[in-house]
């Protein structure tokens, strides 16, 4: 039994060299076919993974009203911008309310070579957490002390090849070039957060101090309180983290209905929901069109072996006047469809890894997307229905030539 697979497959690879041509257009087709079907659900995984890491730990996020993707994509994901600020004021009345264990006060505005620049304060450090609950770290240097300090994000450091303790001007704006800079207070670097995955990478974190600074008139002494002690006149958005889940609705509907000024509260896990709700459409539309793409590959296939086959009849009589039965010839073919069926997606799967290998890193900095090295569940199912369906389509050829008899095989047609 053994030996009649080899000899089959050995046939099977003799036959696909001798109709290299055909054979190799045929293995380029599937493979495209399957590494596009693959790479579509892989950023589609992959950026709602990435997303969903950014934050983690928080319960609310707060901030002037606007709709929740809005609030969501600002404060979080530094994409777009803010409708308006918020009050010191009313920032300390829902910090001090009993049942909130922690806040995280947020500014944004300006910029320093097309990365955001963040203002906060000591507790960003403490109580941020992104992924499954993990604290940010610092891989050198400490967290800023004072109102020309800096803390920047991993991927920040690496671009730009900083080092701590060098010295940076933040710009107005969030284009790589800005014709207005605050170049009379210069930063220094006190610190570079570890890599993250996320937003923070690409973040140059300054003091709520250091904000109000550089939008002042430079008098640096009235900025020179503890960062602790700082009171601000306005910011962007604060974090929130309660006690207990248990009240995260109440105090969502106090912050709703805040009297004061008009602002939103938004749960991070539901705003998420609907951004998902909001593009799945296009996900799952192009991996309609994806998989229409691999049926049309296969298709493909069973055109070249319908196509070939008349020409092969002779082939196939050989085969039959030195003892093959019809069965071995219904074999063969659904043996050749199988493997180049194999081959063409095996080799969209690799082209898939080489490509992200490539991009990662452009997409890690560009977009917050950590694309994932490696074969995943989705990725054998591909495979498996792409051998699948080759199989299927190709026992129509073969069927065909299993029918064929020996003598038409011999009968020269005029």
């Amino acid at each position: 039994m053994l030996h009649s697979v080899r000899n089959t497959l050995a046939l099977v690879f003799k036959s696909l060299v001798n109709r290299r041509g055909t054979a190799v257009l045929t293995l380029a087709s599937i493979a495209v076919s399957a590494a596009l079907l693959s790479v579509v659900d892989r950023v589609r995984t992959d950026t709602q993974t990435s997303f969903a890491n950014t934050i983690s730990g928080t319960d609310l996020i707060v901030g002037a009203r606007s709709g929740d993707l809005n609030l969501l994509l600002y404060s979080v994901f530094r994409i777009g911008n803010p409708t308006n600020n918020i009050t010191w004021e009313s920032y300390t009345d829902i910090d001090a309310r009993p049942e909130v264990d922690w806040t995280i006060p947020i500014s944004l505005g300006d910029a320093h070579r097309g990365y955001r620049v963040l203002g906060t304060d000591l507790r960003y450090f403490e109580h941020y957490q992104y992924a499954d609950e993990r604290a940010l770290e610092f891989a050198a240097g400490t967290p800023f002390s004072g109102p020309t300090d800096a803390v920047i994000g991993a991927e920040v450091a690496d671009q730009l090849d900083y080092r701590v303790g060098q010295q940076i001007v933040v710009s107005h704006g969030l284009t790589e070039t800005s014709f207005v800079t605050h170049d009379d207070n210069p930063f220094t670097v006190t610190g570079i957060l570890a890599r993250t995955g996320t937003p923070v990478d690409r973040t140059v974190h300054i003091s709520l101090n250091g904000m109000d600074l550089i939008h002042s008139d430079g008098d640096i002494d009235r900025f020179s309180v503890p960062i602790g002690d700082y009171e601000s006149e306005a910011i962007t958005a604060f974090l929130v983290g309660l006690k207990s889940k248990i009240g995260i609705f109440t105090l969502q509907r106090y912050i709703n209905e805040f009297e004061p000024e008009p602002l939103s509260a938004v749960i991070p896990g539901v705003a998420l929901q609907q951004l998902w709700g909001l593009i799945g459409v296009a996900e799952y539309a192009l991996l309609g069109v994806s998989a229409m793409v691999v049926l049309a590959g296969v298709l493909g296939l069973l055109a070249t072996l319908l196509v070939s086959l008349n020409e092969r009849r002779r082939e196939m009589s050989v085969l039959r006047s030195v003892g093959a039965r019809p069965g071995h010839v219904f074999a063969l073919l659904l043996s050749e469809a199988a493997m180049l069926a194999f081959l063409g997606a095996l080799l969209g799967l690799l082209m898939v890894q080489l490509g992200i290998l490539a991009i990662r890193q452009y997409a890690l900095s560009e977009f917050g997307i950590q694309l994932s090295v490696g074969l995943r569940a989705f990725d054998l199912y591909v495979l498996a229905g792409i051998l699948s369906i080759a199989v299927l389509v190709s026992t129509i050829p073969a069927w065909r030539a299993y029918r064929n008899s020996l003598a038409d095989g011999l009968t020269v047609r005029l």
